[in-house]
């Protein structure tokens, strides 16, 4: 019998890729452990980010085409809610509903995945890497103009099946990806944090739910990390403050050491040609004082011209 305020059923909606579907796999197995009792389902679903392939996604609405979907169930009331890779969650949330929980970060690396080459420095002259990130775009053309950068979307496998078919000789992805599928030994580098720097609360994952719904907040509450929950509010700020979308090469982390959050981020042009970058640390022991350093970062950014980026990215 279920204890009295515990969750006796709970649909998670969530994307039908395999990576998607690890992501609401392992956070039902999460919830499993902590409401033994629970009866937790998940809702796999198809949304317009995974349908429209053939184009940049800056080109045909952002981030939230990968979770408008799963918010029409939630307000239908066939999910009650919907895990996300957080980076791909729009900076600031729709009305009616709220982040209700981070979940600890795995590793917030680019990885540089090839089957012949063991690093980008190796790649020959005209070699096509393919990216589905301005932010990486911008770094690769700017540190390697002798390599073709062209865009890779697709959900992880359909990338991987690129890179095997030989479309591409390299292909940059999330780290985080590869090793939540067990992928982890196509990765051939590592691409350093202070020069690739990741995209904003890479890595992460965001659960989120209908904010006329509190008692499920508490229920995932045992499930919350706060060095990442405070990590990717600062870096959400960032992104926040300058209206960070797939249309922006933009770039924010923060990490901890000796009981401070360090951040670094980057705003650039999209061929790498110009780029404003930040970093500061401060003490960090809140949500807002995370906002604080990442709004810190942001109006530095802008101070060094970082706007003609945002309204002009192209």
């Amino acid at each position: 019998m279920n204890q009295p305020n515990t969750p006796s059923r709970l649909v998670i909606a969530s994307r039908e890729s395999r990576l998607a579907m690890w992501q609401a796999e392992y956070l039902r197995d999460c919830l499993k452990n902590l409401y033994p009792e629970c009866d937790v389902q998940i809702l796999g679903m198809t949304t317009r980010g995974d349908q429209i392939l053939d184009k940049a996604l800056s080109k045909v609405g952002g981030k939230g085409l990968f979770v408008k979907e799963l918010e029409t169930a939630m307000a239908e009331g066939r999910a009650d809610l919907a895990v996300h890779s957080l980076k791909d969650v729009p900076m600031v949330m729709p009305e009616g509903f709220e982040l209700a929980c981070v979940m600890a970060r795995e590793d917030a690396r680019d990885a540089f995945v090839s089957n012949h080459f063991k690093s980008l420095e190796e790649l020959p002259p005209g070699s096509v890497v393919g990216t589905s990130s301005l932010r990486r775009e911008s770094i690769l053309k700017a540190r390697f103009p002798h390599l073709v950068i062209e865009p890779l979307r697709g959900n992880l496998d359909t990338r991987l099946g690129k890179l095997d078919s030989g479309i591409f000789q390299a292909i940059i992805l999330a780290a985080a990806g590869l090793k939540r599928l067990g992928l982890a030994n196509r990765i051939a580098a590592f691409l350093p944090l202070d020069i690739y720097t990741p995209a904003p609360s890479q890595g992460a994952l965001g659960i989120e739910t209908l904010s006329s719904n509190p008692q499920i907040k508490e229920w995932l509450a045992p499930l919350n990390d706060l060095p990442t929950l405070l990590a990717v509010s600062g870096e959400r700020m960032v992104s926040r403050q300058l209206g960070g979308s797939c249309e922006v090469p933009l770039a924010a982390y923060a990490s901890w050491e000796n009981q401070q959050m360090h951040m670094r981020s980057f705003v650039a042009s999209v061929d790498g040609s110009k780029i404003c970058q930040a970093t500061g640390q401060a003490t960090v022991n809140s949500v807002a004082d995370a906002e604080a350093l990442g709004l810190s970062l942001a109006q530095e950014l802008l101070a060094q011209g970082a706007e003609k980026f945002i309204k002009s990215p192209i």
